[in-house]
């Protein structure tokens, strides 16, 4: 029995090795970081997400060695972390893309493949780049205000909020919108821009007295500055 969980807590490679990795998963997620701050505008770019990125590669490439080659190491490691839940909204669909690209840099550096993480970060930086060459002028820029509404279930949420909305923003872009409360309520998020005479204070209140409205929570959104 102990030979068994000596196979299994025993990483497959040597202390060396599992170092040299885990210093090219930071390596490389540092560039991950970089080629999201200058491929993002500064309204754009999240401030938390850089730094995140760097960490997951890092987390990434000691899983990738944890589990190695065996299956019962990944079944114990998809259960142990099945627990955890992540409720973060992304601003941006692009973020999810330079996730995956972290996600794939740590699996990389943690296999040992290091060519195959170079040659992908060389392409995917250089698409991201090419990328961000594109977008508009007139691409709709994030407020920086996250508007979070909890509606009871049987209310239709545009009809419900439209009034009150139109009184105090210029405008409003749906985040996302998911079920709550084991399916009685309906969590809605907007990026929200204000009238120039709106009051924070006064659409919350305004909100709060809807029928239907169970929790209203706005929340400033830190952006980089170039």
């Amino acid at each position: 029995m102990f030979d068994f969980l000596r196979t299994v807590v025993t990483p497959p490679t040597s202390a060396r090795d599992v170092l040299v990795r885990l210093i090219e998963a930071f390596v490389l997620g540092w560039a991950v970081a970089w080629v999201y701050r200058r491929t993002r505008s500064s309204a754009k770019a999240s401030v938390s997400l850089q730094p995140t990125l760097v960490l997951l590669s890092i987390l990434i490439a000691t899983v990738t060695q944890v589990v190695g080659e065996s299956s019962a190491r990944a079944f114990s490691l998809v259960g142990a972390l099945s627990i955890i839940r992540f409720r973060t909204v992304v601003q941006d669909t692009q973020d999810t893309a330079f996730v995956i690209f972290a996600v794939v840099m740590g699996m990389a550096a943690g296999a040992g493949a290091t060519w195959m993480a170079l040659i992908g970060l060389i392409i995917v930086s250089g698409a991201a780049y090419v990328t961000q060459r594109r977008e508009g002028p007139a691409a709709a820029e994030p407020s920086g205000l996250v508007l979070r509404l909890r509606v009871g279930l049987g209310h239709d949420v545009e009809e419900l909020v439209k009034t009150t909305f139109d009184a105090h923003l210029t405008g409003r872009r749906l985040l996302s919108m998911e079920t709550a409360q084991k399916g009685t309520a309906v969590d809605v998020v907007y990026d929200v821009h204000f009238r120039p005479e709106g009051s924070r204070e006064g659409l919350v209140k305004a909100l709060n007295h809807l029928e239907g409205v169970q929790n209203v929570r706005l929340q400033d959104v830190e952006f980089d500055d170039d």
